[in-house]
């Protein structure tokens, strides 16, 4: 991978070179983008917030047992799943502004249910709804930067992460207020805090204009060709294929190659459960560290994404670069492994300077993917359907929230520093075939709009979208 300072049309804006807080004044996208972020940061504050206190809530105020709080979270990951291309799905058809104030309103009314409903089987219901909701609120920020900020998306994806992180970190604080009292009250006040999120982000989304689609009136001529395009550089694999001689329309789910991708994706986002999951109970449960350290594993992550997340996404600015980060994360991912698998036993000390020390390569592993993940299902993804492609993109977070804490407790954990190890081996193998694939799908547009056979395709080589090719 090439690293240049400034490399990329969309990572070099005043953004990535001025700084955070020039980035938030002058953000891609311009007055919409700059409502939208503050709209995110008050979402997930109120996010912080709820899933500071949530286990609690439901232990200590709903009285639920390990196996009943086992399956709320459980319904809550395969719920989430379905969110994203649910969501990508509508936005096809509908204003991707409306869905997005209609998820918030979803997710206000699921949460004010948690102050009259302790039941169960309702809880069950809550949680799957606001899961779903949440999955699809942020396919759909994900969808308008892409509208929004058009060829600076990395540098406002850059953004977008910093003031999410600075939001759970806030909600995080206001959360330990209400801890500290722990009484039914408290509680419930924490809720209406996470309801009052959701009302002013939608009032605040309410605030932007509809953003364009990225195609014009000739929708359907662009999509013909850019599906013929596709059958031209790799026929086997477009997956769209109708009768002979007819063009195919741009589908996610019967676009292999892009399915491809999503899987291989889901291994790829596995930071998330070792920083969440793994590095805590590892520590917990196979060394002598104190206790305290674990939430210094969260303060490395919020402030390493917080400062360095515009400076990634700037030297990761073109498709190919992306392709190579995401290599890049694998080898990452696999120096923390090394290192929980090395962390000693004894000695308190040595323990706890090697998890910080995985805890800071995790967090530059996240760096990587939320930079490289965000790039690809943007440029594998035709341009004349990018919102049913991004709905299905956003399925890789989903399904590793929902699986990766099981994997990491029922199988790498058991396993012991052997476990890590194979672990890390793994998804280092997968990160280069990430980058393998990922580049042959866009040599292969490159030399299907050589041919001239692509003139509505989107256009890979400089970041503007591909045609669903292989």
């Amino acid at each position: 991978m090439i690293w240049r300072r400034g490399a990329g049309k969309h990572g070099d804006g005043g953004s990535a070179g001025g700084g955070l807080l020039a980035g938030l004044r002058r953000p891609p996208g311009g007055r919409d983008a700059r409502i939208m972020l503050f709209a995110q940061l008050l979402d997930r504050t109120g996010t912080g917030v709820w899933g500071a206190s949530c286990v609690l809530f439901f232990t200590f105020v709903a009285g639920l047992d390990g196996r009943q709080l086992g399956l709320l979270l459980g319904a809550a990951g395969v719920a989430g799943i379905a969110g994203s291309p649910l969501a990508g799905h509508l936005a096809a058809r509908f204003p991707a502004r409306t869905l997005l104030i209609g998820c918030h309103l979803l997710r206000l009314a699921a949460t004010g249910a948690l102050l009259v409903f302790t039941r169960f089987d309702v809880l069950l219901l809550v949680v799957a709804v606001t899961s779903l909701g949440d999955r699809a609120a942020k396919m759909l920020e994900m969808l308008f930067a892409t509208r929004a900020a058009g060829e600076q998306r990395g540098t406002y994806q850059a953004l977008s992460r910093s003031v999410a992180n600075a939001g759970y970190a806030l909600g995080a604080g206001l959360a330990a207020i209400g801890l500290a009292v722990g009484t039914r009250e408290a509680y419930q006040a924490l809720i209406l805090g996470n309801a009052l999120s959701f009302v002013l982000a939608a009032a605040l989304v309410w605030r932007t204009a509809e953003q364009p689609h990225e195609h014009g009136s000739g929708e359907r001529e662009a999509v013909a060709q850019a599906a013929q395009a596709a059958q031209a550089a790799q026929p086997a694999e477009a997956g769209g294929a109708g009768e002979p001689g007819r063009p195919a329309v741009a589908n996610p789910w019967r676009d292999r190659g892009y399915l491809r991708f999503v899987l291989l994706d889901v291994p790829l986002c596995l930071d998330d459960s070792i920083l969440g999951v793994g590095l805590p109970l590892w520590l917990i449960e196979h060394t002598d560290a104190p206790h305290a350290v674990v939430p210094a594993f969260l303060i490395i992550n919020t402030v390493l994404v917080v400062v360095l997340q515009l400076t990634v996404s700037a030297r990761v600015g073109r498709p190919r670069q992306a392709a190579g980060a995401a290599r890049l994360y694998g080898l990452t991912l696999l120096g923390c492994c090394v290192l929980l698998a090395l962390t000693p036993e004894r000695g308190a000390w040595a323990a706890s300077i090697t998890l910080l020390a995985a805890a800071v390569l995790v967090t530059a592993a996240e760096l990587l993917r939320s930079v490289s993940s965000w790039e690809l299902a943007v440029s594998l993804a035709p341009r004349e359907a990018r919102a049913s492609y991004l709905g299905v993109a956003g399925m890789s977070q989903s399904i590793q929230k929902s699986a990766g804490p099981m994997l990491l407790t029922g199988a790498v954990m058991v396993a012991g520093p052997a476990g890590w190890l194979v672990l890390g081996a793994a998804v280092a193998g997968v990160s280069v075939a990430q980058r393998h694939f990922a580049l042959r799908r866009l040599d292969a547009l490159r030399c299907a709009e050589a041919a001239g056979t692509a003139p509505a395709a989107s256009r890979a080589a400089t970041g503007s979208g591909t045609a669903p090719v292989s």
